[in-house]
């Protein structure tokens, strides 16, 4: 069961510090057969993930399937489908099986009325009378494998009534599993929760997303984030999608460079409680000649197929992320961006709980520090290839001057004070 630290930044689970490390399948209980599942299940446990975040109704944008996996009856949502609920549960005893916490989404933004999702798709809005019994029955469902419910998906609060939904959601669901933690997932480059939810909530998510016009939405989001809702954990949840089209038809996809200097900006931004990856192909279980929508929603190009997308270096360099923070025993990171005298906001330098300084390098500078790092050792790391450099400082009085790094990519700067012990304190 997950549970929140004690430093209100991370999780816990069993008692020690959980790094959120999620994959995004969306439409899993939809478009998945079981022997997909099953592959699906080791390859992302192989590389380090701990968690899948799944929609629990249909994922508006979802690559077509033969399957004809449907929570409702006839299409009628105040006949719930036994079946659909039966095959959900199954699919998630094997995922608790293999190790994986589930983050489940109860209600994704076009179910609702008055969103910017049900504005495009009137047709597919819940009636407020059937949510009783469709919470009920996820509780009936999910509630045993202690999940992560996500009351909302990819939404904004736009009015009273839509407030009213997720509300209602939120009350029923701490009331039913009061065991279970409760976030949001808004939309991308939004960061409004109402009162009226956010009193329920546990932890919160914030969305990046995937449009291109706006690099810093990583950290400026994060930072937002943390002045309108200090002291609970947090996480983006849906940085841009490796190989995803940019939003809004824009031309161009986001590259394994991309998604990880998102995670890295958004983990040193003060998100420091886990991150999400997510590939273009998986989320929709895309397959082979199967059609999808670019035109839905923002408008994203055409994906590769789940089998194309599984391959995707990028969610190696996730599990390398959540490997290094555990090895150093990290369970809390605050952003020292005062200390940077370099005239960027990219790279970004936060401190760890146990002394650590951390300093994320996109592109390669000489690096000005506002502090004296006298007794001080700094080693590089190569994201791309996991190489490791020992790097060479000279200290002027107040300041610190941190040479290059030998590498061609980005990389992240290990700071740490000689002769001292990193420790871990959860």
């Amino acid at each position: 069961m997950l549970k929140i630290s004690k430093n209100k930044q991370t999780l816990l689970k069993d008692g020690k510090t959980f790094f959120y490390l999620a994959d995004t399948c969306w439409s899993a209980f939809t478009n998945i057969s079981d022997e997909e599942w099953d592959y699906y299940l080791y390859k992302r446990k192989v590389q380090g993930f701990n968690t899948i975040q799944i929609n629990i109704l249909p994922q508006w944008d979802a690559s077509l399937t033969n399957f004809n996996f449907n929570p409702f009856i006839n299409n009628n949502p105040n006949y719930l489908n036994d079946e659909y609920f039966e095959h959900a549960k199954k699919m998630c005893e094997k995922a608790k099986k293999e190790g994986f916490e589930l983050s489940l989404v109860i209600l994704w933004c076009n179910y609702v009325p008055g969103t910017w999702a049900s504005s495009l798709i009137p047709d597919g809005v819940l009636p407020f009378d059937c949510l009783k019994n469709y919470v009920e029955k996820v509780h009936e469902t999910f509630s045993k494998f202690e999940p992560l419910y996500i009351v909302s998906g990819d939404t904004d609060f736009p009015t009273q009534e839509s407030i009213k939904y997720y509300a209602y959601v939120a009350s029923a669901l701490k009331k039913l599993a009061p065991s279970c933690l409760l976030t949001t997932h808004i939309k991308g480059r939004y960061t409004y929760i109402p009162k009226e939810i956010y009193q329920y909530l546990d932890l919160c998510f914030y969305q990046s997303g995937h449009n291109a016009k706006d690099l810093s939405m990583p950290y400026s989001l994060s930072e937002e984030m943390q002045n309108k809702y200090p002291g609970k954990p947090l996480i983006n949840s849906e940085p841009c999608y490796e190989e995803m089209g940019y939003s809004g038809q824009m031309y161009g996809r986001w590259t394994r460079f991309d998604v990880r200097r998102c995670a890295f900006m958004s983990i040193l931004s003060g998100a420091c409680a886990g991150i999400t990856y997510g590939a273009a192909g998986i989320y929709s279980w895309h397959k082979v000649k199967k059609s999808f929508e670019s035109s839905l929603g923002e408008g994203f190009d055409m994906p590769k197929s789940w089998e194309e997308a599984m391959s995707f270096t990028g969610a190696w360099d996730y599990g390398y992320i959540k490997a290094i923070f555990e090895e150093l025993k990290v369970n809390s990171i605050i952003p020292k961006q005062d200390i940077l005298i370099n005239d960027t906001n990219d790279i970004r330098v936060a401190q760890a709980n146990n002394g650590l300084i951390f300093v994320y390098v996109p592109y390669n500078t000489t690096i000005r520090l506002s502090i004296n790092l006298d007794g001080w050792s700094i080693k590089a790391v190569d994201l791309a290839e996991r190489f490791i450099a020992n790097i060479k400082m000279i200290v002027k009085e107040k300041h610190t001057v941190i040479d290059m790094h030998p590498f061609s990519q980005d990389a992240l700067l290990i700071l740490k004070k000689e002769n001292e012990e990193v420790c871990e304190d959860v």
